[in-house]
């Protein structure tokens, strides 16, 4: 009986090594039976925490926030739920530029692994009359993607955008479980990106600067209930009267504060040093006239 089974064992290791497509099946049963497949993943965190303080400009909340949570989550073995972070503010504040640093710094690409999924609803949701069939399709396509990789990470860009009710399918994915449907999926990160509650961050910010205040003495606890309110109660929101935000399966609120004229000039100088085009060069508003 020993002899049959190493002989069986002998047989399963040479068809793994030897054929790509027996490899990526075998690799699929690991990933859903075992809480030990991490695919391509390649976390390197200080990388990220350099990235986000050298290129991320105006926003300390979502620099110390997302450092933090991602770091804490990735130092569990065998976490207890996924990472779930929702980014909002108003466009051009970062939101995209840090879902971008995730990917390079998990996995090595801002987003040309076979391992991170985006979403845009206007291209994959664009109709409010095919929610159900949209709910369908998001579960069999992220329990797929879990099933191929426990460290799958899924981006939700412009959520304003989403179709209400769709979201919610992925409620049992982002609980305590250890498996769905057979899957593992306690490793993955989903990230949430949004407009809806830019006019929260932005009133917080001027009433900061109205009392004399610096923007970084707000601190994460003074948005975080009113952003999850703004998010739950607006019908153009793909959070709206969500079971998710009711019990509240997000691990954090990120909010991206709205950039002053110094970030704005910052952000230029960066583009253009990457472009070869030297800052100090460049002739003034008054000179090109």
């Amino acid at each position: 009986m020993a002899v049959r089974r190493a002989v069986i064992q002998l047989v399963l290791m040479v068809l793994l090594y030897s054929s790509p497509g027996v490899e990526c099946f075998f690799k699929r049963i690991s990933c859903t039976i075992s809480s030990d497949c991490n695919c391509d993943f390649k976390p390197n965190i200080r990388g990220l925490e350099w990235d986000l303080y050298k290129n991320l400009y105006g926003q300390h909340l979502a620099q110390d926030t997302v450092s933090e949570e991602v770091a804490n989550f990735l130092q569990k073995e065998s976490p207890d739920r996924p990472l779930v972070l929702s980014f909002h503010g108003g466009s051009g504040t970062g939101k995209t530029l840090v879902s971008a640093m995730l990917g390079r710094h998990l996995y090595g690409t801002a987003m040309g692994s076979p391992y991170i999924h985006q979403f845009v609803p206007t291209l994959h949701f664009p109709s409010p009359d095919r929610v159900q069939q949209y709910r369908l399709e998001l579960k069999d396509w992220v329990q797929g993607n879990l099933t191929a990789c426990a460290r799958s990470i899924f981006i939700f860009d412009e959520m304003e955008n989403m179709p209400p009710g769709v979201i919610d399918i992925l409620k049992p994915f982002l609980g305590p479980s250890h498996t769905v449907f057979g899957t593992n999926y306690r490793k993955a990160i989903y990230i949430f990106i949004s407009t809806i509650g830019e006019e929260v961050i932005n009133r917080m910010a001027l009433e900061t600067r109205q009392a004399g205040k610096e923007r970084e003495e707000i601190r994460l606890v003074d948005l975080e209930d009113a952003i999850s309110q703004a998010v739950f109660n607006n019908s153009r929101s793909g959070f709206f009267h969500s079971s998710i935000i009711q019990e509240k399966l997000l691990t954090s609120f990120v909010p991206f504060l709205p950039l002053g004229r110094r970030h704005v000039e910052r952000c230029a100088r960066r583009e253009l040093c990457q472009r070869g085009c030297p800052w100090r060069t460049m002739p003034s508003p008054a000179e090109s006239m």
